[in-house]
Parts: C-alpha cells; sequence; structure tokens
C-alpha cells in the first residue's frame, strides 16, 4: 500500500497520491493521462480527478501500479467499481489486464476472448479479483510469454486454470523449464487459424510476438510506440541479445499486415498505415 507519509511532493492537493516507492513504469501515466504526469525521475498526480470517469480510470492506474505506490489519503469506496472494469477492453474482443507485476518491472499483460480459447499474453498478477473476472470472462486456454522477462505470475496462472504456457526455448530458464509448449526454430508457429507465432529475436535470443487476426500485433519488449520520438521503436537501451538481429527481425515483421501494436512496455499504438510506420521505425533503428 502507498504511504501518505512518503507522499511525493510534486502530487497536487487531493485526495490521489503516488509515493516515493513510484519505479517510473509509466504505467500510470498512459491508464489515467488526465491524472497522473511525469515530475522529476517519478509519477505524480497532475491533476485530481474531475469527473467519475477520470476518478474510475484512476482507480485502476492504482490496482494496476506494479509496486503499490498509488494511494488515496480516505479508503476509496468506488475500488469495487474499477476492479469490475479489468481486464479493459481495448477493441473487439482484446483487453489488457491490468494488475502489472514488479517482477516484470510494470510490463502489461492482454487477454484475448475467443471460441477457440481465450489466450493471456503475457503474466499480470495473480490477484483474486483479476481471476475471478477471468474466470467470467471464460478461462485462459493458453498463457502465450513473448519473452523471459514478463513472465510474473505465470505458474499460478498455469495451475489455477491449467492452461497451457508457451515460450521459445532460447528464453527458458530454471523458473520457466516447465512451460509446456517449447517452441524451437525460427519458422512462424501457427497456434491456430487467427493465431501465428513470429519469432523476433534480438531483444532476447529467444523473443516472439503474437499476430491476432492479422490486426493485433502483441510485441511484448520488441517494439513499441515513443512518445518522446514520435514513432515506433525498438529498446536500444534495453537490447540484451543482439541490436543488428533485433534490426533484421524488425524488418521481417514487414511481410506481415497488422494494425494494433501492443507492447508490455511503451505505449501501445493503432494506425491503419502501420506499414509506413514500421519502416520509419526500421529506419531510425539502422542509425540509432
Amino acid at each position: 500500500m502507498a504511504q501518505l507519509k512518503a507522499r511525493r511532493p510534486e502530487n497536487v492537493e487531493g485526495d490521489i497520491f503516488v509515493d516515493t516507492t513510484c519505479i517510473d513504469c509509466d504505467t500510470c501515466r498512459w491508464m489515467a493521462p488526465d491524472v497522473f504526469g511525469r515530475a522529476g525521475s517519478m509519477s505524480a498526480v497532475h491533476t485530481q480527478p474531475m469527473t467519475s470517469e477520470e476518478r474510475i480510470q484512476a482507480l485502476k492506474a492504482l490496482l494496476s501500479c506494479p509496486t503499490a505506490s498509488i494511494g488515496t489519503v480516505t479508503p476509496p469506496r468506488d475500488i469495487k467499481q474499477a476492479q469490475g472494469q479489468l481486464p479493459d477492453r481495448i477493441a473487439e474482443n482484446v483487453y489488457h489486464c491490468g494488475y502489472h507485476s514488479e517482477s516484470s518491472y510494470g510490463a502489461a499483460s492482454y487477454l484475448i476472448q475467443r471460441p477457440g480459447g481465450n489466450v493471456l499474453v503475457d503474466s499480470p498478477r495473480f490477484t483474486p479479483p483479476l481471476v475471478k473476472q477471468l474466470e467470467a470472462m471464460g478461462g485462459v486456454n493458453y498463457l502465450y510469454l513473448t519473452h523471459r522477462d514478463d513472465v510474473a505470475d505465470h505458474a499460478k496462472f498455469q495451475a489455477h486454470f491449467g492452461c497451457h504456457r508457451i515460450l521459445h526455448v532460447h528464453d527458458i530458464n530454471p523458473d520457466t523449464q516447465s512451460v509446456e509448449i517449447q517452441l524451437e526454430g525460427q519458422a512462424p508457429y501457427p497456434l491456430a487459424d487467427d493465431l501465428t507465432i513470429i519469432p523476433v529475436p534480438g531483444h532476447s535470443k529467444g523473443h516472439t510476438v503474437l499476430l491476432y487476426q492479422d490486426r493485433f500485433l502483441f510485441t511484448g519488449d520488441h517494439l513499441a510506440w515513443s512518445v518522446n520520438l514520435g514513432h515506433l521503436y525498438g529498446f536500444r537501451r534495453f537490447c540484451w541479445d543482439s541490436w543488428p538481429e533485433q534490426i533484421r527481425s524488425m524488418k521481417r515483421l514487414t511481410e506481415y499486415s497488422f494494425e494494433w501494436v501492443l507492447p508490455g512496455h511503451g505505449r501501445r499504438f493503432h494506425s491503419h498505415d502501420m506499414a509506413a510506420e514500421l519502416q520509419r521505425c526500421i529506419n531510425w533503428m539502422e542509425t540509432a
């Protein structure tokens, strides 16, 4: 729980605040941009919610903060309303789960709700309100893990839902050695008619991305939108395996059609001209 005595002085006065345990993961700033902003090296409340909608968005960010660094001065009586809106619909049957995990440095996870079985993309925190909501939405058939960094509570979700976990063999470590489906090689893997796993080594040796319905690309730490740069980008500072290989992997994505980029870290992005946006990213990567 956030501590009032550790409230950052950069917060404006009011009920909601951020304390000094913030790790600058950016979660609250993109979930509730009307309320949270960056101040120094951490987040802070720049405007207290003015409407009930802004208040619920701020509470969803509170629930999703991986370090419990967001708090309220008085107990939030509307917290259950916020819990009932997570997972949060992005488009059609694709949802942002919320409840980010500190062990994944606040990475986002997603749910694809589909007749052929729901897919959880990367692991959120295993917390009762989220588990209850996932049960009501049909449970979890596959837990797809983009790479080794964002696995969080994967074992708890598998034990509860009996889902099949998926991770590339190059990113398997002692914590994930029991994953049911261990991908090999660099060929695309057709998980179902509407789901294709694409190997994109670079950030890590076994990084993959998931393409759903040729519309939604779940990109983990491979690709995201940068607010500062104003375009799609790869994480140059946090490339743990090979930057040249990540550039080659990015070029491989030009062979596919999609209009949504849904990352683990960074901002999500929607465009009807993703080919041009992706080429701009590649041009930047080659000179970064």
